[in-house]
């Protein structure tokens, strides 16, 4: 078991490369299923979640391989025409995007076998949405001893309606009904930038897929795919961990990769806290002034602000000048890092889908835990304004999104190091 531990170090300045991102790299990993043969993809980071991914895939059969690391990771897979299309529970457990494998599982061999998802520890992400368009796609389903299994002679294309734009349902949809019989129709549908970025692998392995990245996309079925070799967009939530660490130590860092057409609504959000952002053309310029202010923030789907970029906004508005309400509408107990950063002496009343939020001058070191990736971010953030040592348990939830996350804080001159518990 390892640790964080943070001191304050005053102003950050220099420059961080924003690696690929997580939430795209693990979707393109299960996408591989849908055709035979030697698959790469570039730009992959070396987080515990594709190491978790590339064991699921390797349990099915598919061969892997990884080189690298950051924007130069590479990630090769060698699919065969049959795999063992069960994802076993000590896997899935670990990582709720691993739902994403049963729809080219159930396009490509008409068979899905698996236990339900764990990951992140806030609150219930059912997967009834995804069984429920397979189903209308033509897929049945049985349940028994903690397993869904889903069959299907051939998944037939037809009109699928989300109540709720979700972004791991659509996904899987689309991976689907590249391989369906007709054409599928996703209303309502996720506009991620990653949901564009898997769309353009799977046209590059031969799919026909129209209005990626709107809320109505149409797939025309193939008979079949080849093999893909794709470059996968930079983290948009990694950048805004790091745009988060210039906001609270104050400075001037160039985040290269960073895209800022990526995160409109959080960059506005930043600029009325006192974090200007510019676009250099190879990433985001970003400077802190202080003092920072205090806005209210709710979290939507996609072009809104992402339920992602949360904690770390908490921590900004816990220093800022002002009262602000926070309110989370995308899943219920993500506020539960929040008794963690009150150990720090912020300020902050939660109840049911919002907090409030009454910036304080400073914060204090505290021994503090990690409860999911984004939360753990967040306090290691924190640590850049608390006085003292501050001392972020449960690297392990952190390491599973980001990839030496102290080693690159330390290089734009940040105090942060990683310790043996």
């Amino acid at each position: 078991m390892e640790r964080f531990v943070v001191r304050p170090s005053g102003p950050l300045s220099g420059q961080v490369e924003v690696f690929g991102a997580k939430n795209s790299v693990l979707k393109l990993m299960a996408a591989t299923l849908l055709a035979t043969g030697h698959h790469e993809l570039e730009n992959v980071p070396a987080i515990t979640d594709v190491t978790i991914v590339r064991e699921l895939l390797e349990a099915m059969g598919v061969a892997s391989s990884y080189e690298g690391g950051g924007t130069s990771g590479r990630l090769r897979l060698d699919v065969p025409a049959g795999v063992v299309p069960v994802a076993p529970y000590e896997l899935v457990e670990k990582i709720r995007a691993s739902v994403v494998v049963m729809g080219p599982l159930l396009a490509r061999y008409g068979s899905a076998r698996m236990s339900l998802p764990g990951g992140d520890d806030f609150g219930g992400r059912p997967i009834d949405m995804h069984l429920r368009a397979f189903e209308e796609m033509g897929a049945v389903f049985t349940t028994e001893h903690g397993y869904v299994e889903g069959r299907c002679d051939r998944l037939v294309g037809g009109r699928i309606v989300f109540e709720f734009p979700s972004h791991t349902a659509t996904d899987n949809v689309m991976m689907a009904a590249v391989l369906a019989k007709g054409t599928t129709v996703i209303e309502n549908a996720a506009r991620e930038p990653e949901v564009i970025d898997l769309a353009a692998m799977l046209t590059g392995m031969g799919a026909r897929i129209e209005g990626a990245g709107t809320s109505r996309i149409e797939i025309e079925g193939v008979e079949e795919l080849s093999p893909a070799r794709h470059r996968a967009i930079a983290d948009r939530v990694e950048a805004a961990t790091f745009l988060g660490a210039v906001g609270l130590a104050g400075g001037e860092v160039e985040l290269l990769h960073a895209r800022a057409e990526h995160m409109e609504m959080l960059l506005e959000k930043l600029a009325a806290i006192g974090v200007h952002c510019v676009d250099t053309g190879r990433g985001i310029l970003a400077r802190a002034s202080r003092p920072l202010r205090s806005v209210d923030v709710s979290t939507l789907p996609y072009p809104g602000v992402a339920t992602d970029y949360k904690p770390v906004l908490v921590a900004l508005l816990s220093v800022a000048e002002g009262v602000a309400i926070v309110s989370e509408n995308i899943f219920a107990g993500r506020f539960r890092y929040v008794e963690e950063l009150k150990r720090m002496g912020a300020d902050i009343v939660t109840k049911g889908h919002h907090a409030v939020v009454r910036g304080v001058r400073r914060l204090s070191g505290a021994p503090v835990r990690s409860t999911d990736i984004r939360a753990g971010a967040a306090l290691v953030l924190a640590g850049l304004v608390a006085d003292g040592v501050t001392e972020v348990s449960g690297a392990a939830h952190i390491d599973r999104g980001y990839e030496d996350l102290a080693g690159r804080l330390r290089a734009i001159g940040a105090d942060v190091r990683r310790e043996s518990e």
